[in-house]
């Protein structure tokens, strides 16, 4: 975001406890030392107002990053995002852009209770005009970013607590990957393959590649080859990808921290079967039950899919009853 900064001064960031707290997440620590308090914006808690200025300070030809601090707050400004921000250049006829970048912060894994621990990415996947996010490693996030800053169009990028870093919520090692100091761009709708394999495909994003990577260490002990893919980005999503490789293996797990029902889980799963429905053997599916997100945490470790769930799924698909 800084190096973005500095190359285009039509871009500034915005947000709850972004400027002198370095964001709750440390995620704009530096920033307002380097560019004031004309760039970087502490707001009020008021997501209806902030986000209603975001959208049209881009549609004036600026780019702003606005934050939403928790995902689970969009529903304070449903209509800025998905009527405003995922629509207008639609309800102009192309007269206006928005570019825009929404950054929020998801799932969950600290305790956080039903209302700050939600993941939702079918909820914005759903709605036509937003391209969707949702880094897994340092060097992703880090290209990732660069695209969706330099796009035209509205982009929500999503990034999970738990890969963040931070002391009191330690990240996984897996994210941690040196990141260039130069800039760089990964393109959306490209999938990475973070492991390649033979038997079994797993989908998935966010922490959960790094869940699926640990369950297939495990599952090699048994001889079961697992490719696991990262998506990367939700819309644009790569189904050449994930087809290819069920092709290769025959069955297929896929892997959300989002709700189970209408969700992720059940869309790639139904875009396989339109392309080809003959290349699955074995199908699962390992996502969040339909239930509010508990605070307590064994409670929220039982509904949270971890790398034993999706260890388990992986065998059931392998030797189906």
């Amino acid at each position: 975001m800084a190096h973005e900064m500095r190359e285009n001064e039509d871009v500034f960031y915005m947000g709850e406890d972004v400027a002198d707290y370095g964001g709750i997440f440390d995620s704009t620590q530096g920033l307002l030392d380097e560019f004031g308090r004309d760039r970087i914006m502490d707001v009020p808690i008021s997501e209806t107002a902030y986000l209603g200025a975001a959208v049209g300070a881009a549609q004036e030809g600026m780019r702003p990053i606005a934050e939403l601090m928790f995902v689970d707050f969009f529903g304070v400004a449903m209509d800025q995002i998905y009527n405003q921000l995922a629509k207008n250049t639609y309800m102009s006829g192309g007269n206006v852009n928005v570019p825009l970048v929404l950054t929020a912060a998801v799932g969950g894994t600290y305790n956080d209770a039903a209302q700050h621990s939600q993941t939702l990415y079918g909820t914005f996947a759903h709605i036509p005009g937003l391209k969707l996010v949702v880094p897994s490693t340092a060097y992703d996030a880090k290209g990732l970013m660069h695209n969706a800053i330099r796009d035209d169009d509205p982009v929500m990028y999503l990034f999970h607590k738990r890969l963040m870093g931070i002391g009191w919520m330690p990240a996984p090692d897996g994210p941690k990957t040196p990141v260039p100091e130069t800039d760089y761009t990964i393109p959306f709708g490209s999938a990475d393959i973070k492991r390649e394999g033979a038997d079994v495909t797993i989908v998935t994003l966010g922490l959960h590649v790094h869940r699926a990577l640990a369950a297939a260490k495990s599952l090699m002990a048994d001889g079961i080859d697992v490719e696991v893919i990262d998506l990367r980005t939700l819309v644009p999503l790569d189904t050449d990808t994930i087809v290819e490789s069920v092709r290769k293996t025959g069955r297929l797990v896929v892997v959300d921290e989002d709700y189970q029902s209408f969700g992720v889980t059940g869309e790639i799963i139904a875009s396989v079967a339109d392309r080809d429905l003959g290349a699955l053997d074995a199908v699962e599916r390992v996502a969040v039950p339909d239930v509010p997100i508990p605070y307590a945490r064994p409670m929220e470790d039982e509904v949270i899919p971890d790398a034993t769930d999706i260890e388990e799924s992986v065998r059931k698909v392998v030797s189906p009853k």
